[in-house]
Order: structure tokens, then sequence, then C-alpha cells
């Protein structure tokens, strides 16, 4: 029982994370964490892909595929790979009315859970500085994450 507790928390987490991503003006860190925690639970088997979805406002209006993976009680979309298209079901359009479960947890709460989880740690940003001067700024610009991830338009 303490097993499935474990998923609906990692699950509950990632769609904490994932919530938060949609709107966050740098979401590089959180899609990234919500990749991790996703292949890694597949990889253990707590999550598995169900088939790919078309993408509701795909990029230069090309048609453009997701992967639906279930994680506990909820679902969610990730960047297909090459594999996908050979292995999965197309499912076609996604349900626009099916939404996740509403649970609550902070998004601190989220975020220590799945990188402790995967292992994937922000590196912390310093604040800009008050001062105008060119070498603070460079100071502050050089200080950003050492990660480089795609983005993702996948909820």
């Amino acid at each position: 029982m303490k097993n499935n507790l474990n998923d609906e928390q990692l699950a509950t987490a990632i769609f904490v994370v994932n919530k938060h991503a949609k709107t966050a003006t740098d979401n590089k860190y959180l899609y990234e964490l919500k990749r991790l925690a996703i292949e890694k639970m597949i990889a253990t088997g707590k999550a598995k892909k169900l088939g790919l979805h078309f993408v509701k406002n795909p990029k230069l209006s090309q048609q453009q595929s997701s992967v639906l993976v279930q994680c506990a009680d909820y679902f969610f979309h990730l960047l297909p790979k090459k594999e996908d298209f050979k292995s999965l079901p197309h499912l076609g359009d996604l349900d626009d009315t099916y939404r996740n479960p509403q649970r609550r947890m902070s998004l601190n709460s989220a975020k220590q859970l799945l990188s402790s989880y995967t292992g994937l740690h922000h590196t912390i940003i310093s604040k800009k500085s008050t001062s105008n001067s060119p070498s603070a700024n460079k100071r502050n610009v050089s200080s950003k994450r050492s990660f480089t991830f795609g983005s993702s338009y996948l909820d």
C-alpha cells in the first residue's frame, strides 16, 4: 500500500511542477524535472506510456504528436522519441473534457520531492543587483544555471 502512496505523491508533485511551469517565465528547469521524473517512473514500472496524441497548437502549423503517459491517476504528455511512433498506438485528438485530479502540494515541496527522486538539482541564481554597473551585470549573467534543455510546449 505504501508503494501506491509514493506513486501518488510523485504524480501529484509532477502535476504541481507542470502546472507552475506553464506560467513560469523561466520554465526549463521545471519541465526537465517533470520529464526526468516521468521517465524514471516509466523505467521502474510506476508509470506507462499509453499512446500518442495530436498536439493542439503545433509549432509552425505542422502536425505534431505527444506521448500520453499515465502516472497513478494522473495523465501527462511528453515529447515523443523516434521509437514511440513505431511502438505506440495513435489515439487521435486529446480529450479536452478530461482534467487531472486537483490535489494540493506546495511548489517547493514538489520540487524537493522530484529533485531527490531524479537527482536533478537547481543551482541557486543570484538576484539581480541594484547596481547598474556593467561588471555587476556580467557577474549575474555568469552565475545563472549550468543546464540547458529544450523547452516543452506540452502539459
